[in-house]
């Protein structure tokens, strides 16, 4: 076999692999999550009550009014900086971290204990605090907040909306993702989802 033979059986071969991992997979695996996971596959968007997307099940919001349930906090604001004072750029493809502070660092200690802290925040407002309503996550974009989180802010919201404590502990009950299979992680409570029940709830009671 002669040598040109060789190599036009390799850039043949070479060819009919770039076409079948860059082009057919690819669109493939496109069109198998629009087809059997479209939600999941255009990043889990959540819509309100007029169909206006306001956010990700995936992404954390920050909320802090004694109104709506209150997110953990994030070290990124969860990439909510305002992008025209963005001199870093770090907010045009978004921004996730840890601070990477250990328990002992002046500046944590301060951020949770100082005069305007978390944790005096919190017991201010008669919250008892949970460690995820003082420690953000390892990524400041995490979504969830135990249920423990989610009902030591039940007094406080029933007291801002009038409504019954029993309301509040069942729209928890009701939001709690359970484990995944049943085995892997923790039970979670979306905020954003939580909240938009939240208000619903209001509404319906109205």
């Amino acid at each position: 076999m002669s040598l040109a033979t060789e190599a036009s059986r390799a850039i043949r071969s070479t060819l009919v692999l770039w076409i079948i991992s860059a082009i057919i997979y690819p669109f493939m695996m496109i069109a198998i999550g629009q087809i059997v996971f479209p939600a999941q596959a255009n990043g889990s968007l959540i819509k309100d009550s007029q169909g206006q997307i306001i956010g990700s099940s995936l992404i954390g919001q920050p909320f802090k009014s004694d109104r709506y349930f209150n997110s953990r906090p994030s070290t990124t604001s969860y990439s909510t900086a305002n992008p025209q004072q963005d001199d870093a750029k770090i907010l045009q493809t978004g921004v996730s971290g840890a601070s990477n502070l250990a328990p002992s660092n002046s500046a944590l200690l301060e951020r949770i204990k100082g005069k305007d802290g978390d944790f005096t925040r919190l017991q201010t407002a008669g919250i008892q605090p949970t460690a995820d309503l003082v420690y953000t996550s390892g990524s400041s974009l995490d979504p969830h907040i135990t249920p423990a989180a989610a009902k030591a802010q039940i007094s406080r919201i029933a007291k801002a909306r009038g409504i019954s404590p029993q309301q509040l502990e069942t729209l928890i009950q009701q939001h709690t993702d359970s484990r995944f299979l049943g085995i892997f992680g923790e039970p979670g409570v979306n905020v954003l989802q939580l909240n938009l029940a939240l208000d619903a709830l209001k509404s319906a009671s109205k």
